[in-house]
């Protein structure tokens, strides 16, 4: 899934620190109200979920002052249905923070180009499967909402899409799930109660690496179109 960069050495973070420093120079000296404010609590109008993939940061992408955005990021950006009972739901987690306690106005899903673990996703379609403890069963959400939202006919019956096809155009998959995912938020009852009443905006996004354009989704449906 990744290449392995340096293996014979640590690559140095000293960098990071004096980020730090530069950080406390632009909003602690320059705007200290703001940072005092936000020391109190926070209530960010947007959540945004989004892949862990280094390439693709939130708050630099979206040019975001702290404060502005509360945001989950896991490989591939999937959100998954909701569920109750046993286990880690990490995700759900912070969803349901972010709805029912902070009270965001809008939820974001933002998938992007050249994705790592839809990569790995559809490796594992063409039968090499992904020797990962964890990765695999949560990737495996990607292609079933590749089968449940890609290609469908004018009377809107799904089609199977060829593995080979979509190897070659992984975007139709990292679109799909976004899709997906933006349908999951709606299985869960208290992101639906406000959504259904006008209290909540749901957006799919896929950012392409190469080229810097952006697709949104439509909001009647969830489908992507090119938008930037």
């Amino acid at each position: 899934m990744t290449a392995e960069c340096c293996p014979n050495s640590l690559r140095d973070i000293s960098h990071f620190e004096a980020a730090v420093r530069q950080f406390r120079s632009q909003y602690y000296e320059r705007d200290p109200e703001m940072m005092q404010a936000l020391s109190k609590g926070q209530a960010p109008a947007t959540l945004i979920i989004a892949c862990s993939d280094s390439r693709v940061d939130t708050g630099v992408l979206l040019g975001a002052k702290p404060g502005e955005l509360f945001t989950v990021r896991n490989i591939a950006n999937l959100v998954p249905p909701y569920e109750q009972g046993a286990g880690l739901h990490g995700t759900g987690a912070a969803i349901e923070y972010a709805v029912r306690d902070v009270a965001v106005d809008h939820i974001i899903v933002l998938g992007h180009a050249s994705c790592g673990g839809i990569k790995a996703v559809l490796a594992a379609a063409g039968g090499k499967p992904i020797e990962r403890e964890f990765v695999a069963d949560w990737v495996s959400m990607a292609m079933d909402a590749t089968e449940l939202y890609l290609n469908p006919d004018e009377s809107g019956v799904r089609h199977k899409v060829s593995v080979d096809l979509l190897k070659e155009n992984p975007g139709l998959v990292e679109r799909a799930s976004v899709t997906g995912s933006l349908h999951n938020l709606l299985t869960y009852p208290w992101v639906k109660e406000r959504y259904d009443a006008g209290k909540l905006s749901l957006h799919g996004w896929w950012f392409d690496i190469e080229t810097g354009d952006l697709w949104k989704s439509d909001k009647n449906d969830f489908r992507l179109m090119p938008a930037i």
